[in-house]
């Protein structure tokens, strides 16, 4: 060990000025704490603060209504004997989001939006196993609240939603299933609530739009993400999954010219669909468009070519528009797709200017690992219809149903399976 004068100096802080300067910003660095008001954590936890509560009191007055109040042991009294609502997340008979199950459809009037599964997989061309899509999201939403903390929405406190079931679809027969498609989708539309599909392939594309197409006479524009232009007339001498846009595009109010496309591109893009693409001088944005683009142009883009010279406009979201190694429960997996975090900002900025209408399709259940593509699916729907809510534009297609449609209903009185009166 070092003694005497030499040491001593040693230990003193130098008093060279570069040396000072840097103990100096040391110093400032410790000390610096940034202004919190502009990080949007702190603005989020703010604007929590601002929304009701009310749906969500009700929602645990109506679960002890309906599944009696719990044992004496519970000391938190608003949890019932029977799960009923969104807890606990494990349990319960799901439908989307733990929503309001509309058995009787003409309820569907009194929400603001409505799910229909369309368990469908008759169109599909390589991978089956999409007629499940429906069960899977369903089962996997029931992980989610309906509380997003970074945009500041409460969806059952700012909407009203139900699940209405399952459109009867018939195996093997792809045009009775259409029909039975757009006769389901054409009653939700017409009731003025906002129509959610989850499918089910692809070829669902088709009768959805024509659902909506002929309750309205005004033009509709078609946002569609996919890897793949599903534009060319038949695959497999039929209308499949392939197939969609070119039969919708040929309704006299969804021009062809309104149709716009994002994420196209790889090696599973038939040269027969880019010829229909380019005679119909419908619109792509490629993968590289969007990474050179960047986000915020490609959503703007698309926006400006879908709402040019129509009134509404229809979001088609493909799950395997995502890299495949984010949602590998798919029929037609492709590498290069958009990030989850890309695909969310897409989807949200283009429903926040409103839509009529939105299908998510191409979720695969048989091919999924640990649920993780029916968790995106499910979280495309409700990023959908955060932003809408968000901006103010859900229920913005109802002033444009100028030919509603009514679907006869059977007759009936009692109650199924019950022995009440």
């Amino acid at each position: 060990m070092e003694t005497g004068m030499f040491s001593e100096f040693r230990q003193r802080p130098s008093h060279h000025p570069r040396d000072a300067a840097a103990r100096h910003a040391l110093r400032e660095r410790r000390q610096h704490h940034p202004d919190l008001t502009k990080l949007a954590g702190w603005k989020a936890l703010q604007k929590e603060g601002e929304l009701p509560e009310g749906r969500w009191d009700e929602e645990r007055r109506w679960a002890l209504r309906m599944g009696l109040t719990g044992a004496e042991s519970i000391d938190d009294k608003s949890i019932p004997t029977f799960a009923r609502g969104e807890l606990p997340h494990y349990a319960g008979i799901n439908t989307f989001l733990k929503a309001p199950y509309a058995e009787d459809v003409l309820e569907v009037a009194n929400y603001d939006a409505t799910v229909l599964g369309i368990p469908f997989d008759g169109g599909t061309t390589y991978r089956p196993g999409t007629r499940f899509g429906p069960q899977g999201v369903r089962k996997i939403s029931a992980l989610y609240t309906p509380y997003n903390y970074e945009i500041g929405v409460d969806l059952r406190e700012q909407m009203t939603m139900c699940d209405a079931g399952d459109v009867f679809t018939i195996p093997a027969n792809i045009e009775k299933s259409f029909d039975q498609i757009s006769r389901a989708v054409s009653h939700v539309f017409s009731s003025g609530s906002l129509p959610i599909m989850i499918g089910g392939d692809h070829s669902i594309g088709f009768p959805c739009v024509r659902g909506i197409a002929e309750c309205t006479s005004k033009k509709i524009g078609i946002v569609h993400f996919d890897r793949h232009a599903d534009i060319q007339e038949k695959d497999l001498d039929e209308r499949m999954h392939t197939t969609p846009w070119f039969h919708a595009t040929n309704m006299p109010n969804v021009p062809a010219k309104n149709l716009v496309q994002v994420g196209i591109g790889g090696w599973q893009v038939p040269r027969e669909a880019v010829k229909v693409a380019r005679e119909r001088q419908t619109n792509i944005i490629t993968m590289s468009d969007m990474e050179r683009m960047g986000i915020d142009k490609t959503a703007e883009m698309a926006l400006e070519m879908a709402w040019d010279g129509v009134d509404i406009v229809y979001m088609s979201f493909d799950i395997d528009s995502i890299d495949c190694g984010f949602v590998p429960g798919t029929g037609w997996p492709e590498p290069g797709g958009f990030l989850p975090r890309e695909a969310l900002a897409l989807a949200s900025k283009v429903a926040a200017q409103g839509i009529c209408g939105m299908e998510l399709v191409e979720v695969s259940p048989p091919y999924d690992t640990s649920d993780i593509t029916a968790l995106m699916g499910t979280r495309v729907i409700v990023d959908v219809l955060g932003a809408m809510v968000s901006n103010g534009t859900l229920g913005k297609h109802k002033q444009f149903i100028d030919k509603p449609v009514s679907v006869p209903h059977g007759e009936f009185e009692g109650k199924r399976w019950s022995n009440a009166t």
